[in-house]
């Protein structure tokens, strides 16, 4: 009885351990069928085929803005680029960044970077997203890099019949431009033009104007080399008058010397700059 107790307890260990050994065999075996396999990289492309933006990798970037003044830091030489390329003042550029965009602060631009509130319109084929404007949930332009939305609305502008007459315009008049974009349609805000003129006249944002040149189509064998002097006013002397005398418009003269309106007085200094042609 003894042997048969004992071979009986042998017999379940061996038949105990053969369990454990295929138990362990099916752990391993289902273990390497579900190995994942990495998933491939993103393809990188040129946003629109346009090749002197930065490629989209389809990662979000967005570029952390604290001011007004890192504003204007960071986006001067991106709205001089497209002046450039597209005829619109950068200053015009600037403003309606910082108006539309909250310096790059506001809930729209935080998760979409539209600096501009372009929305959706029609045959947008980009990504987007839904944004309480004037209606509720409307939609909006969604763009991976801030620089996307810049070339965005120099396209925008450019690129439709009812924004034609703006295209115009002096390259610095951006009072006008600013009129102009308000009798367009781009806002419904009966302020937008002197809101517009009030942020490019306080951060003395038409000197990026000058900087870019007189934007597309500019020949550059007829560059204007401005010379700056102080007249003083006689009697008989308009505004008018005076720009006429130094070929320069009244508002450019309004602007140089930051008046509101066109009243002048005998023996006023205003600034006055000649634009001369170097041939």
């Amino acid at each position: 009885m003894i042997k048969k107790g004992i071979l009986v307890v042998v017999l379940g260990v061996f038949l105990i351990g053969c369990k454990g050994k295929r138990k362990v065999a099916h752990a391993k075996h289902h273990k390497k069928e579900s190995r994942v396999t990495p998933p491939k990289s993103k393809k990188k492309t040129y946003y629109g085929g346009h090749e002197d933006l930065p490629m989209d990798t389809g990662e979000f970037v967005r570029f952390p803005i604290n001011s007004i003044e890192e504003y204007i830091d960071t986006f001067s030489e991106i709205a001089q680029r497209e002046m450039k390329a597209y005829g619109i003042p950068a200053s015009i550029t600037l403003a309606q960044g910082l108006l539309e965009s909250g310096y790059g602060r506001g809930e729209l631009a935080l998760k979409t970077n539209n600096h501009f509130g372009i929305k959706c319109h029609k045959g947008w084929q980009g990504d987007r997203d839904y944004h309480d404007d004037d209606e509720k949930g409307e939609c909006f332009r969604k763009y991976n890099h801030p620089m996307y939305s810049f070339r965005d609305h120099s396209i925008f502008l450019s690129g439709r019949s009812r924004y034609a007459s703006l295209f115009e315009l002096d390259g610095n008049d951006y009072r006008r431009w600013a009129k102009g974009l308000k009798k367009a349609g781009y806002a419904t805000d009966k302020r937008y033009p002197q809101k517009l003129i009030a942020l490019i006249e306080r951060h003395r944002l038409y000197k990026f104007d000058d900087r870019a040149g007189r934007g597309r189509g500019r020949d550059v064998s007829l560059e204007t080399s401005p010379t700056t002097s102080i007249y003083v006013v006689k009697a008989g002397d308009t505004l008018y008058s005076i720009s006429r005398r130094y070929l320069v418009s009244v508002d450019e003269l309004m602007r140089l010397n930051r008046m509101d309106n066109s009243t002048i007085s005998i023996g006023q200094e205003l600034t006055v700059r000649s634009n001369k042609i170097n041939k």
